[in-house]
């Protein structure tokens, strides 16, 4: 491992292709993965991992899905990429239309970041104005325009603001603390004619996980539509995870845009955009916002997601995986609790983050606040005993229907021993 970590450090900046997995916020050097199956990585050092991770999120049936395998060898037959446009594009579409309530119209891309890159230029497009609200700890991507006090990755590297953003795109994004009614209310009391958008995670999950308070997200979409704001879920992570129709079908808050990723590729690389019809038909090549990709809606993606969301449909797992989550945090707890730890797990179907603290984490504060130097110890002695949870206090960790009552009982047992440790 060591030897492969040295190879691509010489040829990858930092040797790796994202920044959160270098282990940079948790010390040491990261693992390689050969394969994985249902619950498991196995490592090229011949480990084998319980894994909470899930490819960050896309790996809701475990890893290897057969139903998926199996739709890509049919897909690779007729070939990899067209530069056309190709049935499963439109499947997916009219899938994605009926499944999620905000859309009418959506538009293909190939990851999370262009979705939400894309998202601001329709929304300044169609509004004909240019300041974006944002909400401290949120990561929408790394586009220019909200890499301001961004979560993920930027918060791991303690860099939340990245050097090469001018000043002039930054100064066009509004930060605002999450679940702040009042500060909501005071901007756009001052710039509210100014704003064209309004982007959020609906459960902000790249700051570990913060739960918005009762009626705040439908405080936002009154306040945006009373100043005919676009308001954005960026629903990359939750979209089809936490619900066949996402955050906002769960929460009952209506969004003008949303956009998608992770599990409607299937495990390949992929985003979509979608909202109302009125506001999508500004995209080219109807409308006056250009937006283009040449692998956009690749068919090898397309037909991996189709096969994830008919799965998803088929089964409905949603009350399964919210069943293991709490099966899950509960017996971590429970445990805390005997250890004499002061613990915070907030959840919400197949997703569950852990916070060193004495009071629920409802603001971006609050993260700083617990205590992030417990992390790190938790972090290396799990993996030391076979459990592969988020390599930084400021991630999601991620459930699957492979994680099984066994997988869930040996995580616990685990936890049980590391708990002494730290």
């Amino acid at each position: 491992m060591r030897t492969l970590f040295t190879r691509a450090k010489s040829v990858i900046p930092g040797g790796v292709n994202s920044p959160v997995r270098s282990f940079k916020s948790v010390s040491g050097e990261p693992f390689f993965t050969e394969s994985a199956e249902g619950a498991n990585l196995y490592t090229t050092d011949g480990k084998t991992l319980i894994d909470y991770v899930g490819t960050w999120g896309p790996a809701i049936h475990g890893h290897n899905c057969q139903e998926i395998r199996n739709a890509l060898c049919e897909a690779l037959g007729k070939g990899t990429s067209f530069g056309t446009p190709s049935p499963p594009e439109v499947a997916m579409a009219e899938k994605v239309v009926a499944l999620v309530p905000s859309i009418e119209k959506v538009r293909m891309c190939n990851s999370g970041t262009e979705a939400t890159m894309s998202a601001v230029r329709l929304a300044r497009g169609y509004t004909g104005r240019d300041k974006i609200i944002k909400f401290a700890g949120c990561y929408h991507g790394h586009g220019d325009s909200l890499l301001v006090q961004a979560g993920s990755g930027a918060l791991t590297l303690g860099k939340p603001n990245s050097a090469g953003v001018p000043e002039s795109f930054a100064s066009q994004t509004i930060v605002l603390p999450f679940n702040d009614f009042l500060a909501i209310d005071r901007v756009f009391s001052n710039h509210g004619n100014e704003i064209a958008g309004l982007i959020v995670e609906p459960y902000p999950a790249n700051c570990g996980l913060m739960l918005p308070l009762p009626g705040y997200l439908e405080h936002l979409r009154k306040v945006t539509a009373r100043y005919k704001t676009i308001l954005i879920f960026d629903e990359v992570m939750t979209g089809f995870r936490v619900s066949l129709g996402g955050a906002q079908a769960i929460e009952g808050v209506i969004p003008d845009l949303t956009t998608l990723g992770k599990i409607i590729g299937g495990g390949l690389p992929v985003g979509a955009l979608g909202g109302k019809a009125e506001i999508m038909d500004f995209l080219a090549p109807d409308g006056p916002v250009y937006q283009a990709g040449t692998l956009s809606g690749n068919p090898l993606a397309m037909v991996a997601g189709l096969a994830s969301l008919d799965k998803l449909e088929k089964e409905n797992p949603y009350c399964w995986l919210e069943e293991k989550t709490v099966l899950l945090r509960d017996g971590i707890l429970q445990i805390a609790k005997e250890k004499g730890i002061a613990l915070q797990v907030p959840t919400v179907p197949s997703m569950l983050c852990l916070y060193f603290a004495e009071e629920p984490v409802t603001s971006f504060e609050r993260v700083f606040s617990s205590s992030l130097k417990t992390f790190s110890p938790l972090f290396h002695a799990l993996l030391e005993e076979g459990i592969y949870w988020p390599p930084s206090p400021f991630e999601t960790a991620f459930m699957s229907t492979a994680h099984d009552n066994d997988t869930i009982s040996e995580t616990l047992e685990t936890f049980k021993k590391v708990f002494k440790k730290i």
